[in-house]
Parts: structure tokens; sequence; C-alpha cells
């Protein structure tokens, strides 16, 4: 047998045994939050979420390992499975069935043993079998992490850190035309955040003529017709660059989304084709105060009068707002119906700001929000005060159908995210190995230093864990298989990976880390948000734990 064939076959075996591990935490949590019986009980599963968000993070671990072989496999056969990668996957299955054996992150602060699911020693024991012991003692080793960080030394010149494995010569050649579109604006775009300004609306312009914001639109509206795999690639490389031009079209997607899948023929026609070009921006106008995450609370009232409704009540954290052009607004057009049942979905127009006026619009006003990253689109508060939307904006020209027609975009719009945070993952481990291969420090780069570069490596790994467990979820997507569990994991763990690659550069750069000058500093700050948006860390376990502890699968 083969080194490789060898390594494949003890991960196979690794595989199986997590899975049966992850199935004896199902059964053991169910016994947590079901009330007698097969249904979850609401106030058991608050109780319990520390065991119910373990097991949602056991089961990403799983599939995160699960896709990692497969990438082996894939890039096997395209005899592209080198020594740098199986150096990656030998370090992340020994260091993840190392964590499931003895406790995963769930943050800096919460840690989840195997006791928190209700497995005891002995479903530890059974798990560890002979190939998760080979795994876990051969994986992430000093002398694997040392091999592979002088596999990485001219990662920055070869722009390779471990092959991708797309497996399609398009998406290469999408990826090298953003890649390069991001290495022209990196420079640029560490001044936009320094001086907190709009990203000019030029380079809005120059990526709208690149087609991102029709990328998954159908050709018949004036799309590019690509699918998410693709729309995953190219947001990964515009936010390697700078986080906001890897979110310019996240706007545009969730617009072109709602409309494609909940819009009337005549506003599929209507708005498609003028959001694939880039001539009108769309901004999400979902969130309230006070309500976060809990969408069913919304109160902004929608009343119809003749062929308009009337909007009042306010909205926040609104990414892009000034300078949009429509909203894709979430109100409750229904006060005798609570929770989600009274919601209705508009595209509302409004006039684009100016200088002198953000919001010019008669009955709506808006404030800027001050923040710490995440800053080329800008956020807000918005005031709704009678605002006017025709009644023909009205989704699908039928009312209560809202938050129906925004949950079918979650799983686009979580890949989307997830992607974004493999692209700031890859900037932060970037910009670390820079600075850790320039620095001389005791007569010696820091990168000879085996905290230094373990660093790196882990980093190198973790952040292509992150984008394959993101391009499964994409390929679900594309393949019209439901993947809300696919999509949250990538979002979940991705996330999780930026921050901790971010602040794991920030570390090498030492106190330079800090100073506003150093790109580092921007990418710490910009990378917090990503556990925030598109459903909170804590969110995404509770869809994920939900759906695995109702059968999805």
């Amino acid at each position: 047998m083969s080194e490789d064939a060898g390594l494949f076959s003890k991960c196979d075996k690794a595989i199986k045994a997590a899975g049966a591990l992850l199935e004896k935490a199902r059964l053991s949590v169910i016994v947590l939050v079901c009330d007698g019986g097969d249904r979850i009980n609401a106030t058991l599963l608050e109780e319990q979420q520390l065991a119910a968000h373990g097991y949602a993070w056991l089961a990403t671990y799983v599939s995160a390992l699960e896709n990692m072989l497969i990438w082996g496999r894939r890039l096997q056969g395209e005899n592209a499975f080198g020594e740098t990668e199986s150096l990656i996957l030998r370090i992340a299955f020994g260091e993840y069935l190392s964590q499931m054996s003895g406790g995963i992150a769930l943050s800096q602060v919460e840690i989840v043993r195997p006791s928190d699911l209700g497995l005891d020693a002995d479903a530890v024991f059974e798990f560890q079998n002979d190939a998760v012991l080979a795994l876990i003692s051969e994986g992430n080793t000093t002398e694997n992490r040392k091999h592979l960080a002088a596999c990485l030394v001219n990662s920055l010149e070869t722009r390779n850190f471990g092959a991708l494995g797309l497996g399609d010569e398009t998406l290469e050649m999408v990826r090298d035309q953003f890649q390069r579109f991001a290495d022209d604006h990196a420079d640029q775009a560490h001044d936009w955040h320094l001086k907190d300004e709009l990203i000019p609306i030029e380079v809005v312009e120059q990526l709208a003529e690149l087609g991102i914001f029709g990328l998954t639109v159908p050709e018949e509206y004036g799309g590019l017709g690509m699918g998410k795999a693709a729309m995953c690639v190219v947001t990964e490389e515009l936010s390697r660059g700078y986080i906001g031009l890897g979110s310019l079209g996240t706007r545009s997607e969730i617009a072109a989304e709602l409309i494609r899948l909940g819009g009337t023929k005549e506003q599929k026609q209507q708005w498609l084709p003028r959001i694939s070009i880039g001539e009108i921006l769309p901004t999400a106008v979902f969130t309230e105060p006070n309500t976060g995450s809990d969408l069913g609370s919304l109160k902004t009232r929608a009343v119809k009068e003749g062929d308009i409704y009337r909007i009042t009540g306010n909205k926040t954290w609104i990414t892009h707002a000034a300078r949009s052009d429509i909203m894709t607004l979430l109100v409750r057009t229904n006060p005798d119906e609570p929770g989600y049942k009274g919601l209705s979905m508009f595209i509302a127009e409004k006039p684009r700001g100016t200088d002198d006026d953000d919001f010019p619009a008669e009955g709506m006003s808006g404030s800027e929000i001050k923040v710490l990253g995440y800053r080329g689109m800008k956020e807000y508060e918005l005031g709704f005060d009678g605002f006017a939307v025709k009644a023909e904006n009205l989704l699908g020209a039928e009312e209560g159908q809202g938050f129906k027609q925004l949950m079918a975009t979650f799983e686009s719009a979580r890949i989307q995210t997830a992607a974004r945070a493999v692209g700031v993952a890859q900037c932060a481990l970037e910009l670390g190995m820079r600075y850790a291969q320039d620095r001389i420090q005791f007569g010696k780069p820091l990168y000879s230093f085996p905290r230094v570069f373990g660093k790196l490596v882990w980093m190198t790994v973790e952040t292509m864990v992150a984008r394959q467990l993101t391009y499964a979820a994409a390929r679900e997507k594309d393949s019209d298989r439901r993947c809300d569990i696919e999509a949250g994991m990538a979002k979940l763990l991705g996330a999780r990976v930026a921050w901790s690659n971010a602040d794991n550069a920030l570390q090498i750069h030492g106190g330079n880390g800090y100073a506003e000058e150093y790109k580092i500093s921007r990418i710490l700050c910009d990378a917090r948000i990503l556990n925030i948006f598109e459903g909170a860390a804590e969110i995404q376990a509770q869809v994920i734990a939900r759906g695995l502890l109702s059968g999805r699968n």
C-alpha cells in the first residue's frame, strides 16, 4: 500500500469512528432536549444550549474532516496531492480528532468536553480506534509543523498554500482574474479604512463591468448564470484584498435571490437585469433596534393606501444604505398576525444619497453608525415616517410571505459570508507570513522560531479546512439540494478561523500590529464582525443543532 493510500485508509476509518461518536452524542443530547419523545422542547433546548451547540460543533468537525478527505482524494485523482497537501491533511485530522477527544472551543472562553454531550469515557475509548490514535499521534506534531513550514517558505511568491482542488478550469480563470483585482486594490483599501470612506464609485463600476453583481443571476435576466461555487471563489479573492470588496456583491446577491425566488414575472423582468449590470445597488433592510436575530418581533409597519404602502418604523445596521437605489425591506403588513406570519417583503425604491444629503427621500432619514471595521460601505440607522412604496413592489404580490421569502435566501447568504471569512482568513495568513519572513529578530527571521511558524502552519491548515467546507456547501446549493445545515457549518467554522487567524497574525506582528498603519490592525477589526452578522455564531449552532436533532441530515 502506498503512503497516500495508507493515509486515506486511516482517515476513512477515523471518519467512521467520528460518525459513530457523533451518533452517540446525538442520542445523548436528544434525551436532554426532547420531552419524552422525538419532539424538541424549546425550553429544554434553551436550558441545554452548551450540549446542543457543542453537538453542532462536533458535527461541524466531522463534516469538515469528511470534506478534507474528499479534497485529498480529488487532488490525488488529478495528480496534485503533493507533500504540502499531505501535511495539511495529516495535521487537520490529527488536531480535530484530538479536540473531539478532549474538547472543542466554541469561543475563547467556552470549551465543550465529551462529558458535556453526555459521552462517557467508554464512548471516547471506542472512538479512539487504531486509526484515530495513529492520526492524533502522527498528525499535528512538531516535526510535521516544521516540515510544512519549510514547504510554505515560498508560498507568497508562488501563491501556493496548498492546492484548492476546484477541479474546474473556468473557476481557476475566474479566481486568477479577481485575485489580480484584489491585489491591485489592497493598498488603496487600507486607505479607505483609515479614512473611513466609501469604496470609490469607480471601483464599484469596475466590479460591475466584471460581472460580480449578476454572477449567479440567470442569463435570461442579464446575469452570468454561474453557480454558488463561482460566487465563493470571487468572494474569497475579493475579501482577501478587502472585506468591503468581497461584500459589495452581498446585497445584490440577496436582492437578486429574493426576486428570482419570490418575485412575480414582471418583478423579475424589471429588476434582475438592472441589478445584474450594477445599474442599481440594493441594500438589505431587515434588522430593527432591540430585535437582532429575532425577526419575528419586527415592528416596522406598512399600511396600504390605494396604490402605495406607507412605511413607519426604524431599522438598524443597514449596510451601504446611503448609496443604494433599492431596499429589500422587511416590514409588518398585518399587525394582528403575530410572529413571522404578518411580515411582507418590499422592493422599495429610493434616491441615491449625495455628498450633501445621505437620505434625500421624503419620509426617510438616517444616521451613520461608526464602526471599528467593515467600513467601506458604512452602516446606518434608518427611520421611516410615512415613506411611500409602490404597491406593485410588494414582493410576489402577496402579503405575509416576507419571512418565507427571506428564509429562502439564507443558505446563499451564509455560504457567501463563509467565503468572505475564508478570504479574510487568507489575508491574515499572508500578512502574518510576510511579516514573519521579513522581520529579523535575534539575528534571524521570525519565521524560524517554532511558535511563529507553528501559528502560520495551523492558520494554513485551518483556512484550507474552512475553504473546503465552504466549497462543499456551495456545491450542495448548486445541485439544488437543501443545505441550510451545511451553509451554517461553513459560516460557523469560517468565522472562527478568520478571527483566530487575524488574532494570531497580529500577535506575530507584535507591537507593530497594533499600529493603524499596518494592515493587520484592520484585518482584526474586519474579522470580528464575521462571527456576528448573517447569523451570530450562537444562532448558527442553534440552526445546526435543531436541524440535526430533528432528523435533517
